[in-house]
């Protein structure tokens, strides 16, 4: 059963199941900060309108935990384990982890090193468990399928405008001219791939060569032209390729993930978890559990 601390200790249950405040804890800080921080700024510093960075914060850490705990379950039901191997493994990971935090890290996680083991073990079988149903997943991923292209594009809401576009065009004017003229949406370059365009504007704009401008193309929501100006962006293409094949594991563990999901009983502690608040005034820093996890399980 996952479980650390007493009955009246834990944030919430999945059925049996139980997540503690030290992990609660633990996980709040280091998304504290790997969420409160971009570019270098420090984004605890800004009001924000509607939900609070803290409220986000804390939704993250929420959602995140709840997929460990089922995971974890999942696992056990599945017959998966860490071998002897993953548990040195484990606990060289959660020696350099808590070793790392500094006072008021651990008067805010109140997690003895021991505890962190515990923690990275739940994590590493929930890992353990993704890569298990992932297996078999189809790899290849062709540089087509994954293509990424970088366009510019007229709107207009009517035949006639698009006449007068195709007409202004063909005479040889600029493309950038026209469109401020006539588009009504941005003309600045974007970068697409494939299935984020409507259908009928995605098979004319992937059919384009370099500098070639399509015909009017009719979509539902007016008359579209389309400026090609690299119809192969190669580094984002790569980077597509990773997020294609992200995509193919997770509908693949879904299967499975969501089906148990599906018949789980959860269960907030509400109390407990309102409770728990972001203290900027303490010196929390912590940003690097799963990045040291990364460097052991790599």
């Amino acid at each position: 059963v996952f479980e650390l601390g007493s009955d009246n200790d834990y944030v919430f249950s999945v059925g049996e199941s139980k997540c503690s405040q030290k992990q609660a804890r633990l996980f709040l800080c280091n998304y504290q900060n790997l969420y409160g921080n971009a570019y270098g700024v420090n984004l605890w510093d800004y009001d924000f309108e509607g939900d609070s960075l803290e409220e986000y914060v804390k939704g993250i850490t929420l959602d995140e935990l709840t997929k460990i705990v089922c995971m974890d379950i999942v696992s056990q039901e599945q017959e998966i384990a860490l071998t002897e191997k993953e548990h040195k493994q484990v606990k060289k990971a959660a020696e350099e982890y808590y070793k790392s935090l500094n006072d008021d890290e651990l008067s805010f996680m109140k997690v003895s090193q021991s505890d962190v083991v515990e923690i990275y073990e739940n994590y590493a079988l929930a890992e353990k468990l993704y890569k298990n149903l992932t297996e078999g997943v189809n790899t290849e991923v062709s540089d087509d399928d994954a293509r990424v292209i970088r366009i510019q594009q007229i709107c207009v809401s009517d035949k006639k405008n698009a006449d007068a576009v195709s007409e202004k065009l063909a005479a040889g004017e600029a493309f950038e001219t026209v469109a401020g003229e006539y588009s009504t949406c941005t003309t600045s370059q974007l970068t697409v791939s494939r299935g984020e365009l409507p259908k009928e504007l995605e098979e004319v704009a992937f059919e384009l060569a370099n500098d070639e401008i399509s015909q009017a193309v009719k979509t539902t929501g007016g008359y579209y032209f389309i400026k090609c100006i690299n119809k192969f962006e190669e580094d984002l293409t790569e980077a597509n390729k990773v997020n294609i094949l992200n995509q193919r594991e997770k509908e693949q563990f879904n299967d499975v993930y969501e089906d148990f999901v599906g018949n789980a009983v959860f269960y907030l502690n509400e109390d407990v978890w309102n409770e728990i608040k972001i203290d900027k005034s303490l010196d929390i820093k912590t940003d690097s559990f799963f990045e040291i996890y990364d460097k052991y399980f790599e």
